[in-house]
C-alpha cells in the first residue's frame, strides 16, 4: 500500500528504473540540488538522492510530480525521515 498524505495531488510515489540509464520518479515535490553527479529531491516518501555520472533531468513536472533522469545511475538512497539537509548531505560534504 503506497504512502499517502492528505490533500496531496501526487501522494503516490513510484520509481521506475530502466537498466541503469533511465529513471522515472513520481510523487516529486521539489528538487533541492542537481548536477551531473547527484540529484537530491523531496518526494512524498521522503528525500531521495540519486547518484551517478552524466545525470541529466530530461523532464520535470512539479505540477504532476514527475521527474525523468537520464545518465549512468549508480545508486538511489532515501534519507532518514527527519534528517533533513543535515543528514546524508552533511555526511557527504561535511
Amino acid at each position: 500500500m503506497p504512502y499517502e498524505r492528505e490533500n496531496n495531488n501526487y501522494a503516490h510515489h513510484q520509481l521506475t528504473l530502466d537498466g541503469r540509464e533511465r529513471l522515472t520518479v513520481s510523487g516529486v515535490e521539489d528538487v533541492e540540488r542537481f548536477d551531473e553527479g547527484m540529484i537530491v529531491m523531496t518526494t512524498t516518501a521522503g528525500t531521495l538522492v540519486v547518484s551517478g555520472e552524466n545525470l541529466h533531468i530530461g523532464k520535470l513536472s512539479l505540477d504532476g510530480g514527475e521527474l525523468h533522469v537520464d545518465g549512468q545511475i549508480d545508486s538511489l538512497q532515501y534519507e532518514e525521515q527527519g534528517a533533513g539537509r543535515g543528514g546524508l548531505l552533511s555526511r557527504l560534504f561535511g
